[in-house]
């Protein structure tokens, strides 16, 4: 497994931990700042593992390796793929001890095996199976005890299954996980639709394994998103799932378009959501029309789309979802004058930098966001502490350019009105920067509303709070959906404990 040392940066290892009863961890591989995925081979003799170190995270650039694993100890380890500009994940070993791993080397994350001449590609195209490493356990393909191989392939329009050389088109839109069982052929996913909850897949069998929850919601409400394709600045091309307004009972004005909510998701390495999301579909069945951004930087499009971000954080994740808004516009599908932006954590980042620096929307949703650049670079975790510096620079050399980004630099900027939503207890983003924006815009005499929620950290977890957000927005918005309603001007605040 992997330890977890405390020091003054935690050290990172792969141990073996004895199940005689005495509890006893023998190091077997150290000296990497990260470790992922340790995997023993069949018959124990050999044990394959992911490392990486700083600057990179797992989805810029990792090394796998491969060692001997003999009398409780790891020799003659070599590295067998990957590197600075590889990312390689999710090594496997089969019933008969061939390596499988996952690697983006063509631009792309597919399949391949090592082999004694090398490197062969199993499962290979214009797709990515890999998702970005965030947790551990992450599972996309699977290798079942007769030697089927079952991979989780993304597409804009959802999520596919190779099996056998024959695709699986299940009208999924997303797979979440791939399993299989260590005897026989049996293999399962953890399969979601954008209009079902989740359920598991008894795969070869096409069959659900559970039976998912029933939500009671008709389907006229949650008709299927549209992916776009738009152009961007730099003569580039950005990606988006856009949802139209949907409710049965209502229809809207024949000389009216609706308000559009942009979505700007987190981590920046993440991705628009394809499953079902009901509080997505809480705005579409009110009268607005929903775009999720997949702004440059996300992850599906392939590893040159991803790695556009390098540098360019706060300013091409700003410019797609300016330009996901006007491309809507100009088709006619949604009102240029009713734009308003949502995001939280990195894509309140986005929120807060669309906020201060353009004057496209009409009002804006913060959620626990990064405000301050600088201080994330000097105080947080040790997976993230450096992802700054390939997304904006290396700190403190581009110290400059920390300051130039950080919205909480630059609150005078500010003209549009904010809603923001934090958690007293958020170490990521304290509330502090929070309130300092919150300030600024009162200051301004902005209109603004203000959500703290005692016993939240960075991102809420009460269900109750989960609602309250939810509707404390579409409160704050709700003049933005309607053209004879103005927003308050004096200033709106709630501390809410639960």
């Amino acid at each position: 497994c992997i330890r977890d040392r405390a020091h003054l940066e935690p050290d990172n290892q792969i141990v073996a931990v004895a199940t005689d009863g005495s509890g006893e961890v023998r190091e077997l591989v150290l000296g990497a700042d990260f470790y992922a995925s340790p995997r023993l081979s069949p018959d124990g003799g050999l044990i394959a593992w992911i490392q990486w170190s700083h600057p990179n995270m797992p989805w810029d650039g990792t090394e796998l390796w491969v060692g001997e694993f003999v009398d409780g100890a790891v020799v003659r380890g070599r590295m067998v793929a990957g590197g600075p500009d590889e990312s390689v994940l999710q090594p496997e070993w089969s019933p008969s001890s061939d390596l499988y791993f996952l690697s983006d080397r063509t631009g792309r994350s597919n399949l391949y095996r090592l082999t004694d001449p090398g490197v062969e590609v199993v499962a290979g195209g214009d797709f990515d199976v890999a998702g970005p490493m965030w947790v551990f356990g992450q599972s996309r393909y699977a290798l079942t005890g007769d030697g089927s191989v079952i991979v989780a392939m993304s597409r804009p329009k959802g999520d596919v299954v190779l099996l056998a050389d024959d695709t699986v088109e299940g009208g999924w839109s997303s797979v979440g996980a791939v399993r299989a069982l260590a005897s026989g052929g049996a293999a399962y996913i953890g399969a979601t639709h954008a209009a079902a909850p989740g359920a598991v897949v008894h795969i070869d069998e096409a069959r659900y394994a559970n039976v998912p929850k029933v939500h009671g919601i008709a389907p006229d409400y949650l008709l299927p998103p549209e992916p776009i394709t738009f152009p961007t600045t730099g003569g580039d091309v950005a990606h988006a799932l856009y949802y139209a307004p949907a409710n049965p009972a209502l229809t809207g004005p024949d000389d009216e378009r609706p308000p559009l909510m942009v979505l700007a998701h987190g981590g920046p390495t993440g991705a628009a959501r394809r499953e079902l999301n009901l509080g997505l579909r809480y705005w579409t069945s009110r009268g607005w029309a929903v775009v999720d951004v997949d702004y440059r930087g996300s992850t599906g499009y392939g590893r040159s789309y991803m790695r556009a971000l390098d540098g360019q954080w706060g300013i091409l994740d700003v410019d797609d979802c300016i330009a996901a808004a006007q491309y809507l516009v100009s088709r006619g599908d949604v009102d240029g004058d009713r734009l308003a932006i949502r995001g939280g954590s990195a894509g309140g980042f986005t929120v807060l930098s669309a906020l201060t620096f353009h004057d496209v929307f009409a009002a804006g949703a913060s959620r626990y966001g990064i405000g301050d650049l600088e201080a994330l670079a000097r105080d947080t975790h040790k997976f993230e502490s450096r992802y700054t510096d390939t997304l904006v620079g290396p700190y403190p050399e581009a110290r400059d350019v920390y300051l130039a980004r950080s919205p909480i630099n630059h609150t005078d900027l500010l003209t549009a009105p904010m809603i923001v939503l934090q958690g007293a207890d958020d170490e990521v983003v304290p509330p502090n920067q929070a309130e300092m924006m919150v300030d600024a815009l009162a200051a301004k005499g902005l209109p603004h509303a203000y959500v703290l929620f005692e016993g939240e950290g960075h991102g809420f977890r009460r269900a109750e709070n989960i609602v309250r957000g939810l509707e404390a927005e579409y409160s704050f918005f709700a003049p933005v959906s309607y053209t004879h309603l103005t927003l308050p001007t004096k200033v709106l605040g709630c501390s809410c404990g639960g």
